[in-house]
């Protein structure tokens, strides 16, 4: 499958999952030295070629539609980590909400109630507020001190990388349960993971997660 063809089946999978409302969110993917990014304002459930910009690995436009203006996430989780090669960034419900609240802890605002969570996302901590498309949010998820591979934008939504592009779906989806089960579970008494339990389902898994002091 071609990166473009790649980038529409995600595009799809992320509708049908219900995370990209509208014309909501966009997608990427490394393609050599380059950055294929749904354009802006394009709807996920119908990319074509057409909506696709080619983006140099500095933000630079290189062709193609014109690149969504939140590109400046997407290079930012490319250039943290050269593991990541796929990034989605979604105003799916959920993380919308949770990402109007406080957040769990510093390192992460998602408060740990699933293993499936820490296994699969780790860490997910809350940046800053910054008015969409502000280049500002990249400088945020760059400099984030602790190790990630999805983060939380305040009052926004979300954005998660991985290896790829099922595995970063599969991160956007899951990282959105999270969500769910929190604002679900909100104001009840519940049982959060232990700190020891998070520990071996992060080395396990190889997740990020950082204990708290």
């Amino acid at each position: 499958m071609s990166p473009a063809d790649a980038l529409a089946d995600a595009g799809r999978r992320l509708v049908a999952a219900g995370l990209s409302p509208g014309s909501s969110g966009n997608v990427s993917v490394l393609d050599g030295d380059r950055i294929l990014i749904s354009g802006t304002g394009s709807s996920l459930g119908r990319l074509s070629e057409a909506d696709l910009a080619h983006v140099g690995l500095d933000g630079s436009h290189l062709g193609g539609a014109r690149a969504s203006k939140e590109t400046p996430l997407h290079v930012a989780f490319y250039r943290r980590d050269a593991a990541f090669r796929a990034v989605v960034h979604l105003h799916s419900p959920h993380a919308v909400a949770l990402a109007c609240l406080e957040p769990w802890a510093a390192h992460n605002a998602v408060p740990p109630l699933t293993p499936y969570f820490v296994m699969r996302v780790g860490q997910a901590p809350l940046l800053p507020y910054r008015h969409p498309g502000d280049p500002a949010l990249g400088d945020d998820l760059l400099a984030a001190p602790w190790p990630l591979r999805a983060a939380l934008l305040a009052s926004h939504g979300a954005v998660v990388a991985g290896a790829d592009l099922d595995e970063a779906v599969d991160r956007a989806t899951e990282l959105e349960e999270a969500c769910r089960i929190a604002l679900l579970t909100a104001g009840s008494p519940r049982r959060e993971l232990t700190p020891d339990q998070i520990a071996e389902l992060a080395r396990r898994w190889d997740s990020p997660w950082t204990p708290e002091p």
